[in-house]
């Protein structure tokens, strides 16, 4: 079956407000920034997007729409080598990793609709439904906001794990991570998951420390970048002294980060975004040398960009469902999935992965 070139590749970007100042240990944001591209060919589309920098739109448009127009709408690999070879002289990780990401995702989106198929099928299932666990509680938020939060996820959305972020002001708080800590697990009870999340804010030693209160008193069972994702001997120490799950990769955007990351035993699961890494092709090559190293692989954030091909991953963890991506996904997207009992379920009734943009809602929001 041939189908023709692609034959069109738009890209927009758009800043959409938070509901309230957030930070983690390390940063503090007001507003996301997300990128979408929209790819035509044969009377279909596909969508696609990266949340990052609006700079990937140049990239876009001035690397990589030319070795995208024109391609095999059915052989997205090979495009996608070409993309990471029109961004040599780029510089591969960042901006120009996240605008071909945002592509890669649209043009397997096509392909799939082209096809007629639900791209989980495309892929090949292995989960009917894939977990996913509540993540948010920010380190700007008081006790009352991080408590209705928690309580939407655990008693509303009957969600059985989630998150909240430490290391307050670059770990320099311990005791009001120690606090925040104590508050969640009071307000989810003893049958929830609970995890934190550093987001590198720790030194070895502190992070240790902390760790093992944190399991001991808390019952947590996952401690997210205790220290610097780059920090590989610094993570593998902490994992061999402190009992929760280690994990980290978040801001992996390549399989060549991945490998060191995997291969040095410095984590117990490996996070992956595909809005990051290189998108569909490049998740699923990560996920492989996971598994072929024992571990378990986890979606970070963009959930219902995840779903379908989080289930087609045999070790698979759980997709993040984060707070500010909820948000915009609810409000931009048609399609969007029920995180409602813990778990989403990719719509197979529907070709791609069963997103569409709602260009009138999205337009308020538009920069560039």
């Amino acid at each position: 079956m041939k189908f023709d070139p692609v034959s069109h590749l738009d890209s927009a970007v758009y800043e959409i407000p938070t509901d309230g100042p957030e930070a983690d240990g390390t940063l503090a944001w007001d507003a996301t920034t997300m990128v979408v591209v929209e790819i035509q060919a044969g009377g279909a589309h596909g969508l696609g997007w990266t949340y990052g920098s609006g700079g990937a739109q140049n990239v876009i448009r001035q690397q990589l729409a030319r070795v995208v127009c024109g391609s095999d709408p059915m052989a997205v690999p090979g495009t996608h080598e070409a993309m990471v070879r029109a961004c040599r002289n780029l510089g591969r990780p960042g901006i120009a990793a996240s605008a071909i990401s945002a592509v890669d995702i649209a043009l397997w989106d096509l392909k799939a609709r082209l096809l007629g198929v639900a791209l989980s099928d495309l892929f090949g299932r292995c989960h009917a439904e894939v977990p996913v666990y509540g993540s948010g509680g920010f380190t700007s938020y008081d006790d009352k906001r991080t408590c209705e939060q928690l309580h939407t996820w655990v008693e509303d959305w009957d969600i059985p794990r989630v998150k909240i972020k430490i290391g307050e002001s670059w770990g320099t708080n311990p005791y009001r991570d120690r606090r925040r800590v104590a508050l969640a697990r009071r307000v989810i009870g003893d049958e929830t998951e609970l995890f934190v999340d550093a987001n590198g804010a720790y030194s070895r030693k502190q992070a240790i420390r902390m760790g093992r209160r944190f399991v001991e008193d808390y019952g947590v069972c996952w401690f997210e970048e205790p220290v610097s994702s780059d920090d590989l001997a610094g993570l593998r120490e902490i994992r061999d002294q402190c009992e929760a799950d280690i994990a980290a990769g978040e801001y992996g955007y390549d399989l060549t980060y991945f490998a060191p990351l995997i291969e040095s035993g410095a984590v117990d699961c490996v996070q992956v975004d595909v809005t990051r890494c290189g998108g569909y092709t490049e998740w699923l090559a990560v996920a492989q040398l996971a598994a072929a190293h024992g571990l378990d692989t986890s979606a970070h954030c963009a959930p219902n960009l995840h779903a379908h091909v989080a289930a087609a991953v045999p070790r698979l963890r759980h997709i993040e469902y984060f707070h500010d991506h909820h948000r915009i996904e609810q409000e931009l997207f048609d399609g969007v999935l029920d995180p409602t009992g813990g778990a989403l379920r990719p719509d197979r009734d529907h070709p791609g992965h069963g997103l569409s943009l709602r260009a009138d809602r999205a337009e308020r929001y538009r920069v560039s």
